[in-house]
């Protein structure tokens, strides 16, 4: 994700520099987010790996498991602020094919990781019944939301799509209350711990 967000920077700084530093930017946030998808398919053969040859149990569903779809969604971010950027970027405009195509392949990608972690989640907290307890890591989970909101408004506007306008709403919603989730949890395990001296 590290290298999407500095993917996601250079094109927006792009967007508003004169040439030829737009250029340039436009190339080095092309570069980022080529290269972090190539990062993202190695780890994600990893993790399949994981998930498919080793025994999983409820401990090892860990919330951060939420930033597979977090990383899909950054990757549609900054592919929709590519095709955005084109027209002043000829070698992106060249591309144009290329970008929507891999910018829907992420976008999809990040979308089945959504059903699949929360059947992970419904087995691991009901089937497994494992206790529901504050962890720092649940903020983990609050980022993929929110991140898919604007990835998903931001592609829709990018590639001229009208029909996942209600996404958007939806997931931000999702995020604010994942938010108030994690806060909550902070604030019940701060007053215990101030309780307890």
């Amino acid at each position: 994700m590290a290298t999407q967000s500095i993917a996601v920077l250079s094109a927006l700084i792009a967007a508003h520099i004169e040439q030829p530093r737009k250029l340039e930017l436009n190339f080095f946030a092309l570069s980022m987010w080529l290269w972090g998808g190539m990062l993202y398919i190695w780890m994600m053969s990893l993790i399949f790996y994981r998930y498919t040859f080793f025994p999983f149990s409820p401990g090892d569903l860990a919330p951060p498991y939420w930033i597979n779809m977090g990383a899909m969604a950054i990757s549609t971010l900054a592919g929709s602020l590519l095709i955005v950027n084109a027209p002043d970027a000829p070698f992106l405009h060249s591309l144009l094919p290329f970008l929507k195509g891999f910018t829907v392949f992420y976008w999809a990608t990040g979308t089945w990781w959504i059903p699949m972690l929360l059947v992970l989640g419904v087995w691991r907290y009901v089937y497994k019944r494992f206790p529901l307890r504050y962890d720092p890591l649940y903020w983990g989970a609050v980022f993929p939301l929110g991140m898919y909101a604007a990835s998903t408004h931001e592609m829709a506007l990018a590639m001229g799509f009208d029909f996942p306008g209600f996404l958007p709403p939806v997931f931000l919603t999702a995020s604010l209350l994942a938010w108030s989730a994690a806060f909550a949890g902070l604030l019940r395990r701060l007053a215990r711990r101030v309780g307890g001296f």
